[in-house]
């Protein structure tokens, strides 16, 4: 059973330029989805997650700018209201994450405390 859940995150224009690149590449999987959580580690404590992953039974599924994404049930609340944008300088390059609910962050960007 697929569970929809309204839009947790946000992509900026740059980031879903960048994520219809990756799923139009020759070679995609296109059973996989958009994969947004977060893991144990990183040096403040959680780390961003962000790539393609096939679904399972813990995930909400949701619809960003006609991108299929995924999401634990329980990362939801580490997560709402994030903004995910992607950087494409000659120093920083990829993706970065504005995540509202992070008490602090890192200077590398990805990783943070709640």
């Amino acid at each position: 059973m697929n569970n929809t859940t309204t839009t947790p995150v946000s992509f900026t224009d740059g980031a879903i330029a960048e994520i219809l690149r990756l799923i139009n590449s020759d070679g995609f999987d296109t059973t996989q989805k958009l994969r947004i959580g977060v893991k144990g580690g990183g040096c403040s404590g959680m780390t961003y997650v962000l790539g393609f992953d096939h679904p399972n039974e813990k995930d909400n599924h949701f619809e960003v700018n006609g991108i299929s994404c995924v999401m634990d049930k329980s990362h939801e609340l580490y997560l709402f209201g994030m903004q995910v944008d992607w950087q494409d300088g000659l120093s920083n390059r990829g993706f970065t994450f504005k995540n509202p609910n992070a008490s602090s962050t890192c200077g590398c960007g990805t990783s943070f405390a709640v």
